[in-house]
Parts: C-alpha cells; sequence; structure tokens
C-alpha cells in the first residue's frame, strides 16, 4: 500500500481509505461481526485512513470503530470525523449546527464514543447557513492548539468556502463526491483546492452501487438510501445501466472487475485525489484492494472519456432538499 499526502499541510495516509457509513447506516442491515473483522482486515492490508461521521446511525458507526480498534495500536489508523448534520429521534435530517459551541460539544461526544484522546481530521458535514465557515473553522483550530484534534477538513463545499476556511486555519483536504459517474468537481472545485494546496478525499466512487457492477434492483431494501434517488428511478436508471454495461466491457478486457475500474479511473485523476471506498465485507474489501494492481494508459483514459463523457449518468446524487442544502453545488 503506498502513501499520499492529503495536501500540503496534511497527514500521509494509505492511497485507499476505508468509509466505514454503510457499516451502520443508509444501505440496509450490516453484520456487526462481519463489519468489525472488515476493518481489521483493511488496516492489516495497509489502510490507514478511517472515516465516519458522528450522524451515522446517532453514533453507532464511531462505536463500532472503537470496538474495532480496541485491540489495536491507536497510532496506525488515521480516523476522519464529519460532525454537524442533526438528526431527531426517527432519523430525519432536521438541519445543521456548526457553531463554535456546538463544535466543541460534538467533538467531546466523539471523543469518548471513539475511546480515543484525539480525532485525525475533524471536518464539517455541511456548511451551516447560519454560521460563518470562519466562527466553524476557528473553533476546530481552538481544538487543534488544545491538541484535541490534529487537522481539519471540509466537506462538499464550494470554491469560495474553501478559500475562506484556508484564511483562518490549514485544510488538509475536502471530502466531496467523484467518479466516473459523477465528475462536477473537476469545473471549479478540484482546481481551487489544487491552487490551494487542499487534497480530495473522494466518496461515492462506485456511485453508490450503481457501478460496482454487483447492484441489482431486487436487492434494496426500502430502508436503503437508493430508493428516494433519482439516479435509481426509472429512464434515468436503465440510461445509466447501459453504460453501466458497456464499462463492464471495457473493464474485462482490462483484467478488471468493474469496481476495480472505477477506483483505479479516481485514483488516476492525480496523486492529491484518495479514494474511500465503502466496503462493508472481507469479499468486498479484498475485490476494491484488487484495484491497486491496475493501472490505465493514457489509451485507455482517452477511451473511457470519449464513451462516458463528464455529464453521462442521469439523475441527481441527493434528493432534491439535499442538494439545495450543498454548498458544493455552487462550485
Amino acid at each position: 500500500m503506498n502513501l499520499r499526502q492529503l495536501g500540503q499541510h496534511g497527514p500521509h495516509v494509505s492511497e485507499i481509505g476505508l468509509g466505514c457509513m454503510g457499516m451502520s447506516d443508509f444501505y440496509g442491515p450490516a453484520d456487526r461481526a462481519e463489519s468489525i473483522r472488515t476493518i481489521h482486515q483493511a488496516l492489516g492490508d495497509g489502510i490507514t485512513l478511517l472515516d465516519t461521521g458522528d450522524f451515522y446511525a446517532m453514533g453507532h458507526n464511531e462505536m463500532l470503530i472503537a470496538e474495532a480498534l480496541q485491540a489495536t495500536d491507536r497510532s496506525k489508523a488515521l480516523i476522519s470525523v464529519k460532525f454537524g448534520a442533526l438528526r431527531d429521534p426517527a432519523g430525519q435530517w432536521i438541519g445543521y449546527d456548526t457553531s463554535p459551541a456546538a463544535v466543541k460539544t460534538a467533538l467531546a461526544y466523539t471523543l469518548k464514543r471513539l475511546k480515543t484522546d484525539y480525532i485525525d481530521i475533524y471536518r464539517p458535514a455541511r456548511l451551516d447557513p447560519k454560521v460563518p465557515i470562519e466562527d466553524t473553522i476557528g473553533a476546530i483550530s481552538d481544538m487543534v492548539k488544545a491538541g484535541y484534534v490534529r487537522h481539519i477538513g471540509l466537506s462538499e463545499v464550494g470554491s469560495d468556502t474553501i478559500r475562506r476556511a484556508c484564511a483562518v486555519h490549514p485544510i488538509v483536504d475536502v471530502q466531496i463526491e467523484y467518479s466516473m459517474a459523477c465528475r462536477t468537481i473537476e469545473a471549479s472545485i478540484l482546481p481551487t483546492c489544487r491552487a490551494l494546496g487542499v487534497g480530495i478525499t473522494a466518496y461515492g466512487v462506485l456511485a453508490r452501487g450503481l457501478i460496482s457492477g454487483h447492484w441489482q434492483p431486487d436487492r434494496t431494501s426500502a430502508v436503503d438510501y437508493r430508493v428516494h434517488s433519482s439516479r435509481y428511478q426509472g429512464d434515468n436508471l436503465a440510461h445509466n445501466l447501459a453504460h453501466v454495461e458497456r464499462l463492464k466491457d471495457f473493464a474485462q478486457a482490462k483484467g478488471m472487475s468493474m469496481a476495480q475500474l472505477a477506483i483505479v479511473w479516481v485514483m488516476q485523476q492525480g496523486p492529491d485525489i484518495v479514494p474511500l471506498i465503502g466496503a462493508r465485507r472481507l469479499e468486498s474489501l479484498k475485490e476494491s484492494l484488487g484495484a491497486l494492481g491496475h493501472r490505465l494508459s493514457t489509451q485507455d483514459q482517452t477511451a473511457l472519456q470519449a464513451m462516458l463523457g463528464a455529464e453521462a449518468f442521469k439523475g441527481l446524487r441527493y434528493p432534491d432538499f439535499a442538494m439545495r442544502q450543498l454548498d458544493s453545488e455552487k462550485g
């Protein structure tokens, strides 16, 4: 496993990170024991970056990671935590709070649930429209000075917000969706990050399973996020699956699985990008790590560009109400 630095000011992390969200929330039931085995195996295979959020099943995901790390040297794992999203007891989204007091309160609970003295990368999950980003980053900076946080990141924010945040404290990375099926960051956000020396941790590299090569409509449960996604509905779904079939053929011709092709593509968009894989099972982890043995030639990337283009896939990446809350959609 090679390492990549998160921006000019960030830590060196494994070139692939493990997104742990699906082990607790949004994609239907998960097996706790299998999730813990997957985390153990990921660490054993050289993955160092574990990504979570305090609102993933209301702290369940943090406690799951804590359990997995009980018998592990804490320094071997770099834990990235998102905060600020508010949910009610039914799990519904009710807004954001990234005020300075909320920053410190959320961090205190996170430290307890993760059973750790510090968080490697702490980031607001979304831009809180009620709170200037300078105030949020300033509060996290206080926690850096106090030793509770090592680095500060951002998530799903636009170029102006990135610049304003960097003026307060060094930002190591922006966590944002990026895949062959979702390339909106290429217009403004990615160039801005590169100009400022900010890395990218890319989630959704398999487009939430759409380009994994394994997704089937009859396997989606009622509590699965994807039943609400326009990518997975009606004519959009038929259109997108036709692209998936073409990508499958391309991957097979290169001796890769569909998922491996998707991961390799993101990895090769730049050494400043670290893809997060959402493996919940050992089998999925093994397949994803198999991507490390493959490369796409210049001719391969040109062929993929001709096959797909930047806007080939149809449908929004979030429901309408969530799209309106994305500062990143402003560019």
